[in-house]
């Protein structure tokens, strides 16, 4: 069914305030001073869109099974999660959920899918064996947005938008355990480190929680508009998209301080995911329909941006790497970007083999209890 349009928090907090062409304008300016920065940063890579997916209405999240077979895309305008065959990018299921679905995430064995449905305030969990929903649709708090799972797969952390929460269900059970944990205003996205800290962005800060106790540790301030969270798969950064200035800071998770300057990227910077060996970071911009790879033994982007579909939003990268699955909000479509390999430098690359895939916390899998 149709919605007034949703995205992270957008500029004059409200639903894509201002005109797209201007936002498109200040893209081009960022994506102009990030060409002068390539002059001298790494090697450009020759990363190709090689196949546009047609999805369901407005996708969004994104987020690909552990074994690499399968990528699941929330459809926020049509109430359905779409399935694609990696092998041959063809759609071979369609699952009607909630009300507006957005992040997805998928337990370490793989078995489920968790999907957070922002308009009616609940989760909803698909058999990824049988592409079925499974069970009744679980209760959150207001407006449920970004979903990530623990390593060890027994809880699943839900933001909440509306609700200023972050809420905690336990897979084993499917209900949210204990009261939902306060973060403060907008909570969006959000990632699980290897050791089990979660990073929430919301309003003008990153929110550390100790998944181990579900208290607040820690508050990382990084300015206006945080919007989607990735854990590099060593554990040691995060970085998180600010949308406000169009550019990704990162935080050392050792220490919880910004490292560096911001990385400046393309205009509307949303989603973000890293390949698994650590050595390259890879952003949506929502107004500039392209995607940035950023070197992260740099943090400069390296090569010319990737043009996809119209305002790319959520990322995931399959666990080998080779792949990359952008959703494309306007565009009701998904592209896949054929990934070139990395040449060994050493750049987080020696934990790569023991690191779970970005995102999918994959590679925990079989150290899992099955839910």
């Amino acid at each position: 069914m149709p919605h007034t349009d949703v995205a992270p928090p957008d500029r004059g907090n409200t639903p894509f305030a201002g005109s797209r062409a201007r936002r498109r304008t200040a893209g081009l300016a960022v994506a102009l001073t990030a060409g002068l920065m390539l002059t001298t940063g790494p090697a450009a890579h020759a990363d190709t869109v090689t196949s546009s997916v047609p999805v369901g209405e407005g996708p969004r999240g994104v987020a690909i099974t552990p074994d690499g077979t399968h990528a699941y895309v929330t459809n926020m305008d049509d109430d359905t999660v779409s399935v694609i065959d990696t092998a041959d990018n063809t759609i071979v299921s369609t699952v009607d959920v909630g009300d507006g679905p957005y992040g997805v995430a998928i337990t370490p064995n793989g078995n489920y899918a968790y999907v957070a449905n922002k308009w009616d305030n609940t989760v909803s969990v698909i058999d990824t064996r049988t592409n079925q929903v499974s069970g009744l649709p679980i209760d959150a708090d207001g407006g449920p947005w970004g979903v990530a799972i623990t390593p060890d797969g027994e809880h699943v952390y839900v933001t909440n938008d509306d609700g200023g929460t972050v809420s905690v269900i336990d897979t084993k059970t499917n209900l949210a355990t204990g009261d939902p944990i306060d973060v403060g205003d907008g909570p969006y996205g959000i990632a699980i480190t290897p050791d089990g800290d979660a990073y929430v962005a919301n309003d003008e800060r990153v929110v550390v929680i100790d998944t181990a106790t579900n208290t607040v540790t820690d508050t990382v301030n990084i300015g206006d508009g945080p919007a989607a969270v990735a854990i590099t798969p060593d554990g040691s950064r995060a970085y998180v998209t600010n949308i406000e200035y169009d550019t990704v800071s990162v935080i050392d998770t050792a220490t919880k301080l910004v490292t560096a300057f911001p990385i400046n990227v393309g205009g509307y910077p949303v989603g973000v995911a890293f390949t698994p060996d650590g050595s390259r970071a890879y952003v949506t911009n929502n107004d500039f329909d392209a995607v940035w790879a950023i070197d992260t033994a740099t943090n400069l982007a390296t090569g010319a941006p990737i043009n996809v579909g119209a305002g790319p939003t959520g990322i995931a990268i399959t666990p080998d790497g080779s792949r990359a699955y952008v959703t494309n909000r306007f565009g009701d479509s998904v592209s896949v970007i054929e990934i070139e390999p990395t040449p060994s430098t050493g750049s987080l690359g020696s934990l790569g083999s023991l690191a779970p895939s970005a995102g999918s916390l994959g590679s925990l899998g079989s150290l899992a209890p099955s839910s």
